[in-house]
């Protein structure tokens, strides 16, 4: 198949490029800068100059395809509600390109807010509805089009997806620990977050290309809850620092942005993920990676 892939230079496309194209699948990807159309072309892929803001190139860039894989979002904690704005309007325009050729559309959502506290499942609705919610409840709007001949599939990812040169949320957990002098979690640090490696989560994405039904809800967790403790256990254990309490009213001025998600209890299950995919997580853990000394 043609593949238009939206985030195929950073964490998680990069990895989801190989899967695709040792499959035989033709790749065609969004490249926001003369940087990422490079590193694009260096992976086997056609480069379509343009950034998630310029919907005439998404539209285009959808319907020339067999199918869509969006994993493209803008990261600005200091403007999540415009980064919400943007990443709707992307949906609408590749939804609507899409519309009645029953051709796949997977994009990324993720795994927090679902249903904290307890373990969340495939059969959890995502409860963002409001274009004001998080990520401007692109899930909700891409899954509406399951409705209008679209093959739309939610790739909700563990809020850590880990490996080698990871520069997410445990990336900077680290990052506060050094300033800090201190490795610290949340209160008891008995709440949980999912992880799973980025290498087993793209491997998830080439299969629900091929298998994944429309309307799915697909849940890229290994791991289904790693306690915070057991995260900044294994943060002081690799930078030689006490590892401590932060109280949850003190913790956004502790940690920084990260302090609004780190004391948050989000485990979840990918069972039926697994069954439907027939998908088997094989690379090593969260604490491992820690502990192998990737985040340094």
């Amino acid at each position: 198949m043609r593949i238009f892939i939206t985030g195929g230079s950073g964490w998680i496309g990069s990895a989801v490029i190989p899967e695709l194209l040792a499959a035989g699948h033709t790749v065609t990807g969004l490249a926001r800068s003369d940087e990422s159309a490079a590193r694009l072309v260096a992976a086997g892929v056609t480069p379509l100059a343009g950034s998630l803001g310029d919907l005439g190139t998404l539209s285009a860039g959808a319907a020339a395809s067999d199918g869509v894989i969006h994993l493209g979002f803008n990261h600005d904690f200091s403007d999540y509600l415009g980064a919400g704005r943007t990443e709707r309007a992307a949906v609408e325009a590749i939804g609507d390109a899409l519309a009645g050729t029953d051709r796949p559309f997977l994009f990324a959502s993720g795994l927090a807010g679902l249903a904290e506290g307890r373990v969340a499942t495939e059969l959890d609705a995502n409860p963002f509805t409001s274009p004001e919610s998080p990520r401007g409840a692109g899930e909700n709007l891409a899954l509406s089009y399951a409705d209008r001949g679209v093959r739309s599939v939610a790739l909700r990812f563990a809020p850590t997806v880990h490996g080698e040169r990871d520069h997410g949320f445990v990336a900077q957990l680290v990052t506060v620990a050094r300033e800090r002098g201190a490795s610290a979690y949340v209160d008891d640090g008995t709440n949980r977050w999912p992880a799973v490696h980025r290498l087993d989560v793209a491997r998830m994405v080439a299969l629900a290309l091929d298998a994944a039904p429309a309307g799915s809800r697909l849940h890229g967790a290994a791991e289904e809850g790693v306690a915070a403790r057991e995260i900044a256990e294994a943060i002081g254990r690799q930078l030689g620092l006490p590892v401590v309490s932060v109280p949850a009213a003190d913790a956004p001025e502790h940690f920084g942005w990260i302090g609004r998600f780190f004391g948050a209890d989000i485990p979840a299950s990918s069972a039926r993920t697994q069954h439907l995919l027939g998908w088997t997580p094989l690379h090593q853990g969260l604490i491992a990676d820690l502990d192998a000394g990737y985040y340094n």
